[in-house]
């Protein structure tokens, strides 16, 4: 992932052939907010109006680099992970023993690839509420980027609970759904977060407005 072309990923990813998949884009998306948010932070530590901020700056984009790599680091589990189910259900079954160990190892690959959405989601509403904090001591004219990087992270939040969901819909054990439906809940009240931001930074532009004069 990490050295691979934009181009060459978005072919694989066009390809009939798995992975990677839905998964992995939702990963891309946190790893393009999370770029945005450092891009904001170079821009602001370099601009005198935010000299202040400097500390809390350099913290934040430090964060941000670490949820980038995050980020891609995901995108690889998620291709390692699809790619498990996917062998699961390719074994055989042509015995009741071959079909009860298929059984079980699809339900094991389920669970474990079902941890990936999971840690999306949880890394998609760092990305959110990094953005949020910096709202209020970025440079003015790269805030509006920091509303597109909560953005991406809200894309990769909803594409997470749709994955998330599909596997669980499937997957036998009744403790482990719960305990992941409470993990995606909790992440998912970024998506609220994430509105507010995109909802402030449109606000003050609109307000900035001037009147136009009917011709």
């Amino acid at each position: 992932m990490r050295d691979e072309s934009v181009g060459g990923w978005l072919d694989d990813l066009a390809s009939a052939s798995f992975p990677p998949g839905a998964g992995a884009a939702a990963a891309m998306n946190i790893a393009v907010g999370a770029a945005l948010i450092s891009m904001v932070c170079n821009h602001s530590l370099s601009h005198p109006k935010c000299a202040a901020h400097t500390t809390g700056l350099t913290a934040a984009q430090e964060t941000a680099e670490n949820l980038r790599s995050t980020a891609l680091g995901l995108a690889a589990d998620d291709a390692v992970a699809f790619s498990a189910v996917l062998a699961a259900h390719r074994l055989p079954r042509a015995t009741d023993t071959d079909t009860r160990a298929r059984a079980t190892a699809v339900q094991e690959a389920l669970t474990a690839a079902t941890e990936v959405p999971l840690r999306v989601a949880r890394t998609a509403a760092e990305v959110v509420r990094l953005a949020r904090r910096l709202i209020a001591v970025a440079k003015a004219d790269v805030v509006p980027d920091l509303a597109v990087a909560a953005s991406c992270a809200r894309a990769a939040l909803d594409t997470a609970a749709v994955i998330a969901e599909a596997n669980l819909s499937v997957i036998a054990d009744t403790e482990h759904r719960s305990a992941a439906r409470l993990q995606l809940v909790h992440s998912l009240s970024a998506v609220t977060e994430s509105e507010a931001i995109t909802a402030e930074v449109r606000a003050r532009y609109t307000r900035r407005e001037s009147p136009v004069t009917p011709v």
